[in-house]
């Protein structure tokens, strides 16, 4: 989904050749192929087909099989985007290859090691030659830590894919009616971080905490979840009656969603930053975020998987007191990163 909007404004540029790498790491079908049809990417290049497998393996196989690409390929730049795994692997695989290294939503810090994400944020930056930092908050953090060169607060990228696709997101909300479901009358919910699905007190109180809000709930299980809420035995929570339990959705039927909600409770750092686009309250369940700008403006509230604290912060829901800075960029984040990887390569081009 970063990659939809970046890939675009490149191919403005005529004398850019990109070649897309799908590390195969999003192994359920609504993850993956879907998107690539519904955001109107290019068809991968090529698809390391790791699947789901322990994070070393998928680091080893992701290396091996970026090393013979980049070895008949000969990429000048590699672009990784956000903190999976896929983004770590990409980005020590072309620093071991001598091949200059971008990084999409560069900076964003939650400073816990024990969150996987954390360590392919920390890895990744450490070896980056071009930093595109989504806030402030991120810039600041690159520079603190020394980076000096080729650091950029250009914005979220996610925004430029919800402002280039406002029509389809409107068309998308047909999907309330298909569930039954009125605009400001329900709750959109995800769940899916290691630290919550695989801990079945914490995975209780988030269920039980949703249990009680007025609305019913809107929950694209995430494969992950579906299989803990199974292994801990925790169906019987899920009342037919109140929850709308569904498999991964699509990329703007999920904005549609988002955008009417009365609120969403998640530990998405990707629904986090789309609920403050659509200004749509979130409450987080989980321990920290990333994206302390919307934190700061009220419109997300950190909660962890504590059912008291969930339920005091639904409460007291109110959008109207919360202010508005579009402090995850005006939506033209992508536009931005093309000129500046452009204007890089002719730098580089030039040195030789």
């Amino acid at each position: 989904m970063k990659l939809a909007p970046v890939y675009k404004s490149l191919s403005m540029h005529p004398d850019i050749d990109q070649i897309i790498v799908h590390t195969g790491q999003h192994y359920d079908q609504m993850m993956s192929s879907h998107f690539i049809t519904e955001l109107e990417i290019p068809q991968p290049n090529f698809n390391l087909q790791v699947g789901s497998q322990k994070p070393l393996i998928q680091f080893a196989q992701i290396l091996v099989g970026l090393d013979e690409i980049f070895e008949t390929e000969k990429p000048n730049l590699v672009i990784v985007y956000g903190d999976t795994n896929s983004t770590a692997s990409g980005a020590i695989a072309a620093a071991k290859s001598n091949i200059s290294l971008a990084h999409v939503e560069s900076g964003l810090r939650e400073y816990d090691k024990s969150i996987p994400e954390e360590i392919n944020k920390l890895l990744t930056d450490a070896i980056a030659d071009l930093y595109f930092a989504p806030t402030q908050t991120g810039y600041d953090e690159l520079i603190r830590c020394g980076k000096n060169e080729g650091v950029y607060n250009v914005g979220d990228v996610g925004l430029d894919l919800i402002n280039n696709n406002a029509q389809k997101i409107i068309k998308a909300e047909r999907i309330l009616e298909q569930y039954g479901i009125d605009p400001n009358h329900y709750v959109f919910m995800t769940c899916h971080r290691q630290a919550n699905t695989d801990d079945v007190h914490k995975l209780k109180q988030i269920i039980e905490a949703a249990n009680q809000f007025e609305e019913r709930i809107f929950f694209p299980a995430h494969p992950r979840t579906s299989k803990a809420i199974k292994a801990f035995s925790l169906e019987g929570l899920l009342d037919k009656s109140k929850w709308i339990i569904t498999g991964p959705i699509g990329f703007f039927e999920t904005q549609a969603l988002i955008k009417n909600a009365k609120c969403c409770l998640t530990d998405s750092g990707g629904v986090i930053k789309e609920s403050y686009f659509h200004k749509t309250p979130a409450i987080i369940c989980d321990k920290q975020t990333e994206w302390i700008e919307t934190v700061k403006e009220g419109w997300c509230t950190v909660t962890g998987p504590d059912k008291k604290k969930i339920l005091q912060v639904y409460k007291n829901l109110d959008s109207k007191n919360y202010i508005h800075n579009n402090s995850l960029g005006e939506g033209d984040a992508s536009k931005k990163i093309a000129e500046i990887i452009v204007n890089y390569l002719q730098q580089k081009k030039h040195e030789v």
